[in-house]
């Protein structure tokens, strides 16, 4: 196993297709994007996505952004398991909210399962707060999405 500070991050590519897509799959089960759509947001205007590479060139996990205007959002951030709590989808994050205040952003947007108080716990720390529901978002579990806003000049 790859010990945490052994990740990079780096600029995703299209090379990173099938990796990325089969993460993707492995960690979202019914909720994965498919591989057309992985290849559209890699790909995509306006969007940015880095990825988290061991030092054998795994990819251990991904994150994308948007941004459009004044509005950025968050379009996915993924972390392998065994890498979880080492403060990777923070670093993650992080360098995504810098990208959106780059490109002119200020405010940055995202959902998330509302049975995910981990990842919820990491946005509430960098200063985004809860603005709505989406019920039955997430399809076929019908479980909530919670909306999430952060304003940038608030950023912690």
């Amino acid at each position: 196993m790859t010990e945490p500070d052994a990740v990079a991050m780096r600029d995703a590519t299209l090379a990173d297709l099938d990796a990325v897509a089969d993460l993707e799959a492995a960690l979202f089960g019914s909720d994965a994007w498919s591989r057309e759509i992985v290849r559209e947001e890699l790909a995509g205007e306006r969007r940015r996505y880095v990825v988290l590479v061991d030092e054998a060139g795994t990819i251990r996990g991904y994150a994308g952004l948007l941004v459009v205007g004044s509005d950025g959002d968050i379009q996915t951030i993924a972390v392998d398991p065994a890498l979880r709590g080492a403060g990777h989808g923070r670093a993650l994050m992080v360098e995504l909210l810098d990208e959106a205040a780059r490109r002119g952003a200020t405010q940055v947007f995202l959902e998330l399962r509302a049975d995910n108080p981990v990842a919820r716990g990491l946005y509430l720390s960098l200063g985004f707060a809860e603005i709505g529901v989406r019920p039955r978002y997430y399809q076929p579990e019908g479980i909530d999405a919670i909306v999430m806003q952060l304003q940038l000049k608030d950023r912690q």
